[in-house]
């Protein structure tokens, strides 16, 4: 593995410790770890790929931490992995083909909308009102897992955002809604992985260093998301929303 230099090494871990403990909670995490691959000098293809190799040891430590807490409803969940692995292999195979840009302005859309909401929805997320698998969950939760698994790996912003906002829909609450969508995100991070290896697109040196950081920042933030509940996962998600809304209205803008 390549010499890292001390000041370097630094950056990485801090950058890899504070985005995790955000993605752990709500998603985003990427908008602190990417940019920081970014900072380096790397070009955007190399970024992209080895903040999703960090990112997969961060998503895998936070999905078990939420495991172990009893906050993942493998019951449901286990239907639902591996369409959306398959779904964002199909994501990054259309990528190299499509460009994404015009998703953008939906994107900001979609992220109001589901802000919005939240916001105007008091207790929602409060206390769990799911009733359990029925045909019409595993319906709706199929195609929701199916194109978000697509959507991440061809765009990607606001993918934890969107896949919390589809559980709290099917009447989890905010903790369960969240460990269950780092478990799907550790799905779609796994194959898009696949994808940016076989394409030689993984600065491994930097992502070890970066995806060591991450599991502690996982294991923290997902810590504190199952101590303090949703009185803590509600304000952080929707801060995270306003954040990924001014990022990619940004990014329309220039």
């Amino acid at each position: 593995m390549e010499f890292i230099d001390p000041q370097m090494l630094l950056f990485l871990l801090a950058a890899g410790f504070c985005a995790a403990f955000v993605d752990s909670v709500v998603g985003g995490g990427g908008l602190i770890s990417l940019p920081a691959l970014l900072l380096t000098g790397m070009p955007p293809g190399l970024a992209l790929g080895t903040n999703k190799m960090a990112s997969v040891m961060g998503s895998f430590t936070s999905t078990l931490s939420f495991m172990f807490s009893g906050k993942v409803n493998f019951k449901l969940i286990k239907y639902l992995f591996f369409i959306d692995f398959f779904g964002s292999i199909l994501g990054v195979y259309t990528v190299q083909h499509i460009p994404p840009h015009f998703l953008k302005p939906l994107v900001v859309v979609l992220l109001v909308v589901v802000t919005v909401y939240t916001l105007l929805r008091k207790d929602w997320g409060d206390i769990s009102t799911y009733g359990g698998i029925t045909a019409k969950t595993l319906w709706l939760s199929g195609a929701a897992a199916g194109l978000l698994g697509f959507y991440d790996g061809f765009f990607g912003p606001g993918t934890g955002s969107f896949l919390i906002f589809a559980f709290l829909m099917l009447g989890f609450d905010f903790v369960v809604a969240a460990g269950n969508a780092k478990a799907l995100n550790f799905a779609s991070n796994i194959a898009a992985v696949i994808a940016f290896a076989y394409f030689g697109s993984i600065r491994y040196s930097y992502g070890i260093v970066m995806g060591l950081a991450m599991i502690l920042g996982a294991l923290a933030g997902s810590r504190v998301a199952i101590k303090n509940g949703a009185a803590f996962v509600k304000p952080v998600f929707i801060f995270m929303s306003l954040l990924l809304i001014g990022k990619q209205i940004w990014d329309v803008a220039h």
